[in-house]
C-alpha cells in the first residue's frame, strides 16, 4: 500500500500529532518514513537591511532549529524500528516544498497535521496543509 510516507515537521505539538500518526501508520505497513523541515530564506531587500542579524547568523540558526526537529522525528522512528530519512530545506513556501520533495523521493502518502479551522477563519489563518491539499495529486492523511 504506502512504501513511502512523508511527515513534515516544524517541532509543533500539532505536528507531534501528525509525526506519531505516521509513525505508528509506517511499523504497521513496513514502510519507510521521510521527514523534512523548511527553512526560511533569508529576508533580501529593503526589509535586509534593516535585519539585526547578519545572514550567515540568520542561516546558522534556521539550520539548527530545523535539524533539531528533524533529529526528534527520526529519534521516534528509531525508538519504533522504523527506517527514517531526515532532510532540512529551503523554500519559501513550504507547501511548494514538501510537495517537491514527496515527489522527488516517490513518497506515495504525505502525514500532515490541521488545526481543523473552517469557514473565515480558514480563509483568512490558511495552513501549508491546505495548500498541500490544494495543490498534490499525492494521498494526503490529514491529523487533527
Amino acid at each position: 500500500m504506502y512504501q513511502r510516507i512523508l511527515v513534515p515537521t516544524d517541532g509543533s505539538e500539532l505536528t507531534g500529532r501528525a509525526v506519531a500518526a505516521a509513525v505508528g501508520l509506517a511499523k504497521a505497513l513496513g514502510a519507510e518514513l521521510h521527514t523534512l523541515c523548511v527553512k526560511e530564506p533569508f529576508p533580501y531587500g529593503a526589509v535586509a537591511e534593516m535585519q539585526p542579524t547578519p545572514p550567515q547568523e540568520f542561516f546558522d540558526a534556521q539550520e539548527r532549529s530545523a535539524a533539531k526537529h528533524v533529529r526528534a522525528v527520526i529519534a521516534a522512528c528509531d525508538a519504533a524500528g522504523v527506517v527514517c530519512h531526515g532532510e532540512t530545506i529551503e523554500g519559501v513556501q513550504p507547501w511548494e516544498a514538501i510537495i517537491e520533495y514527496a515527489e522527488k523521493k516517490g513518497c506515495n502518502l504525505i502525514v500532515m497535521g490541521s488545526h481543523g479551522r473552517s469557514g473565515l477563519a480558514s480563509l483568512f489563518l490558511g495552513s501549508e496543509t491546505d495548500d498541500v491539499l490544494k495543490h498534490t495529486k499525492l494521498p494526503v492523511l490529514v491529523v487533527h
